[in-house]
């Protein structure tokens, strides 16, 4: 915690990869009682509904290739807002020391004398695999996870990774970001020496509703993934584990009313939540 005289607080709290039931109870209650919710592009606005009436909401969603606030713009609301006294909630999607930014936004304050909490969240690649049905790590197939990024930096769309240093490492490859430069990193990890019989899945709006799966071999992906019509937000897994599904995903053979009662029962129930589901 950073060990400024400030009475206001930073609380980077992580909002999970999409479906409100799986935010944790703290991240829950810090939303509940936050002054300010700063939030990113893929949190899931049913959690903006916890925060109380005159809760300032302030949007400063990335895209590929676009952004609503510039990154030191969002530390400076973070440190402005903290240096008011109120209590300020950075909502970041999935976990925000995964690729969110995090490191750099936790710094700032420091720098700056804020008082600041770290609440972890589900990130992605996690919740997308078991969303489909896919162990990241079994006995017999993979004792290894890497979690990588498609492009390093979120306002720019270049390949930054080079992909050959992951072909056969044995393990299991979470890619966030990497639909745009889905054929490149193909190529890569095939000319590095990866099987093109590679198992491959790649899952679209993990835990929503909306969730799409679409597996293959790592030769054919690309024209899968075409044909499918698939698209970001999306998490890319590689390996041999992606091959112990169950042809289609557990949740998405689920009833679609049934998941709407449940998220509806969730999104109502009080402040320690609903387990339900």
């Amino acid at each position: 915690m950073g060990m400024g005289d400030s009475a206001g607080k930073v609380y980077l709290v992580g909002a999970g990869p999409g479906d409100p039931g799986l935010v944790t109870l703290r991240a829950k209650e810090l939303i509940d009682t936050a002054d300010v919710l700063v939030y990113d592009n893929l949190v899931n606005r049913q959690l903006l509904e916890w925060a109380k009436t005159d809760c300032e909401k302030i949007y400063v969603g990335k895209e590929s290739g676009r952004h609503a606030v510039e990154q030191d713009e969002i530390e400076s609301i973070l440190v402005e807002r903290a240096d008011r006294g109120l209590r300020v909630v950075r909502l970041k999607g999935g976990d925000p020391f995964v690729f969110g930014r995090g490191g750099e936004e936790v710094r700032r304050l420091d720098a700056a004398g804020i008082s600041f909490e770290i609440v972890p969240g589900i990130t992605a690649a996690l919740a997308s695999a078991a969303y489909a049905g896919i162990p990241l790590t079994h006995r017999d197939h993979s004792s290894a996870i890497s979690l990588i990024t498609g492009h390093e930096n979120p306002e720019k769309t270049e390949l930054c990774v080079d992909f050959k240093k992951f072909a056969n490492t044995g393990g299991t490859l979470c890619i966030y970001m990497g639909m745009g430069n889905l054929p490149k990193i193909v190529t890569d990890l095939l000319e590095a020496g990866q099987s093109p019989e590679t198992p491959v899945v790649v899952v679209q709006w993990a835990t929503l509703r909306k969730q799409r799966s679409v597996f293959g071999e790592l030769a054919t992906i690309c024209e899968t993934v075409a044909a499918e019509g698939l698209s970001s937000p999306a998490i890319i897994v590689v390996g041999d584990t992606v091959s112990l599904h169950n042809q289609v995903s557990w949740f998405e053979q689920q009833d679609q009313q049934t998941l709407a009662d449940a998220e509806r029962r969730f999104l109502n129930s009080g402040s320690e939540g609903d387990c339900s589901y």
